[in-house]
């Protein structure tokens, strides 16, 4: 979200926007509650609630809104119900608020909104549903009875941070992909031909010197994920001497089954305790059979991914089992249209 917040102030000294974010959802539908786009009066769009029919109809009313300044609600059907107008056949319903974002006000609001999450502090913003009453960004410590009204409260956490420590040849599709995903970049590595910015354009900081070196900036890094994709074992326990004390929210090593157990062996000779080995994902990655640098990269990434989210790692068609796919198919058709 940083990023989206980061346009919308660039947006706003130029012009308003009308702001889309989704508020409930029921049942099937392709984003969460608090997914966000805007529209600025040029037509321009950022950020996505989903896509397809249900976002060109958001699109269509923003368009209006900047006509009638209204805030409103609007409801995207995707059940996919015959005798509805439905926006898609997902099979769920989601309630999109519309609010026009504009002047100083609003863009000293996006500021706020931004230093909260780049100081690594956590708040919240309030988007009260009555006509009368604006957004307002409130701290962790004020959110307690902080709303009065009808509406939706937004924690804003400190982006997720990827540590990628190695600047080799898996690091480099890594920093592109873990960014696209969301995750703020930090590279290290000891050799300073590796870690450049040159290599590393989507690194936020880069670290050209032994990880023993950098101990005390991890500590005051908040979300942080780690993944070792060093050049060998030796770096890996440098790293691990570190991080094994540390806070992390994941920590991942590569390697084969044999680094990686050497590498065990060696902490648990140095008096590493078993809890403290436990919790790294090693060998690092998801089995989709990745054999390329970026192969690899995603296979990390939708680790990542499924720690941060808490997902299952398993096929998604897994989880719609086959009864459930041939009823939906038993008539010979979906919400009226015909299978040939």
């Amino acid at each position: 979200m940083l990023n989206f917040y980061q346009q919308l102030a660039a947006t706003l000294k130029n012009s308003p926007v009308v702001l889309a974010t989704v508020t409930s959802t029921k049942g099937s539908v392709p984003r969460e509650v608090g997914a966000k786009m805007f529209i600025s009066t040029d037509g321009k769009t950022c950020g996505t609630i989903g896509g397809g029919a249900g976002e060109a109809k958001i699109y269509q009313q923003a368009l209006q809104l900047f006509q009638t300044g209204k805030k409103q609600f609007v409801e995207i059907d995707l059940s996919g119900v015959p005798q509805r107008q439905t926006q898609g056949i997902c099979g769920g319903t989601m309630l999109v608020w519309l609010e026009l974002w504009s002047g100083n006000e609003s863009l000293n609001l996006v500021n706020q909104i931004i230093d909260t999450l780049t100081s690594g502090h956590s708040g919240a913003i309030i988007t009260p549903f009555e006509i009368n009453k604006k957004p307002y960004l409130v701290g962790e410590t004020q959110l307690t009875n902080s709303l009065q009204t009808t509406g939706l409260i937004e924690p804003l956490l400190p982006p997720p941070t990827l540590l990628i420590i190695g600047a080799g040849h898996i690091a480099i599709p890594l920093a592109e992909i873990a960014k696209i995903a969301g995750f703020q970049i930090i590279v290290q590595d000891d050799r300073p031909e590796f870690a450049t910015p040159e290599r590393f354009p989507q690194g936020s900081l880069i670290l050209a010197q032994p990880i023993t070196s950098i101990q005390e900036n991890l500590e005051e890094i908040p979300n942080l994920y780690v993944a070792l994709v060093t050049r060998g074992y030796q770096q890996d326990l440098a790293a691990l001497r570190i991080l094994c004390n540390l806070p992390l929210q994941y920590i991942g090593m590569i390697g084969s089954e044999k680094r990686v157990r050497t590498v065990y062996k060696i902490l648990h000779n140095e008096g590493y305790l078993t809890e403290l080995i436990e919790p790294i994902y090693a060998p690092i990655g998801l089995d989709i059979g990745a054999l390329t640098p970026g192969e690899i990269a995603v296979s990390i990434c939708a680790e990542l991914i499924k720690v941060r989210r808490g997902g299952t790692g398993a096929p998604l068609s897994e989880l719609c089992s086959p009864r459930e796919r041939d009823s939906d198919y038993s008539d010979g058709n979906v919400n009226g249209i015909n299978i040939l």
